[in-house]
């Protein structure tokens, strides 16, 4: 048996993974984060990892490589450009942890949600396709592009920022980048919570999201489900933005599914039906009709993708 590491680092803990050849999960766990100094974080990540190796008793031979998700830009030679969640500057971290691991491994970094969307393609909501687009919808929305089994990072390493297209410009609050309009201020968690207050504000129209405080994206989806009509009105509007953001990738990268991840995709399939209800009005007929598919991998997505880094090539 030949053995692989997928290993996702948070801002908090890394979660690990030991895998099969054959995609089976032999053992999970998690390490403390290490925040403000990569070498301390490679380094003990780099520990767990030859302590596990120890403890299996696994020959050098039969581990094909170390795949690390971080949570920032990744160049195609593991060059990390910044990582502000974890307090890196420019490292490459695949030659900083090669050399920690005496370079007996073959060690792949990758940003934390391309990883993620490579986990959903291989063996999550993904699986079958070619090519797709993953959405994360969480505090923020982040986005991850496979094409030809392969993750498209991009020159550097900012391909499938979907979060951060522009789908109003006449927005006039700030997105926490800097800008005005975006995805993420929609789409986001905060983002339908944000539109929600406002809407509320705007108002006195009898709704059952009044009943709320504090509001989160779960009611205001629970709620739709029910009927309330200012909840339903909302779910459309992020309907809207994001098939609006969607049909602007599809344009361009023309994938065969998208698939929508995140803590807002937990509302399931009322959120699908927001988003194709309006994808196809605005898009060329041979880009209409795209799968839309919810990710099924949760918080395993990021340490399968991880190990797919190695095992995908």
């Amino acid at each position: 048996m030949k053995y692989v590491f997928g290993i996702d680092i948070g801002g908090t803990t890394v979660k690990c993974g030991l895998f099969s050849d054959q995609w089976q999960v032999l053992e999970r766990w998690e390490i403390d984060t290490v925040r403000n100094d990569e070498n301390a974080l490679l380094g003990s990540i780099s520990a767990s990892i030859m302590t596990k190796i120890a403890e299996k008793n696994i020959a050098d031979e039969d581990v094909l490589g170390i795949g690390v998700g971080v949570p920032g830009p990744v160049l195609s030679d593991g060059d990390v450009i910044k990582c502000a969640n974890l307090g890196w500057g420019r490292v490459n971290a695949k030659d900083l942890m090669e050399e920690m691991l005496q370079n007996k491994y073959t060690v792949a970094i990758g940003n934390d949600a391309n990883v993620a969307a490579l986990g959903e393609y291989v063996a999550g909501g993904g699986r079958g396709y070619e090519s797709m687009m993953m959405i994360t919808l969480g505090t923020g929305v982040g986005g991850g592009l496979i094409q030809n089994g392969k993750i498209v990072c991009g020159s550097n390493g900012a391909a499938a920022e979907i979060g951060h297209i522009i789908v109003d410009p006449t927005e006039t609050d700030l997105c926490g980048c800097g800008g005005h309009g975006h995805l993420e201020q929609y789409a986001s968690a905060t983002g339908i919570v944000r539109m929600a207050n406002k809407a509320l504000a705007a108002t006195d129209e009898a709704t059952t999201l009044r009943n709320f405080n504090p509001l989160t994206a779960k009611d205001i989806f629970d709620e739709a489900k029910k009927g309330d009509k200012v909840a339903c009105e909302l779910v459309d509007m992020l309907g809207t933005k994001l098939a609006f953001a969607l049909t602007h990738v599809a344009a361009v990268v023309d994938p065969q599914a998208f698939v929508i991840g995140g803590g807002v995709s937990r509302a399931g399939q009322i959120l699908l039906d927001a988003i194709s209800k309006h994808y196809n009005d605005n898009i060329l007929t041979a880009l209409r009709d795209k799968e839309f598919r919810l990710a099924e991998l949760g918080n395993d997505a990021g340490i399968f993708g991880a190990a797919g880094m190695i095992m995908e090539g």
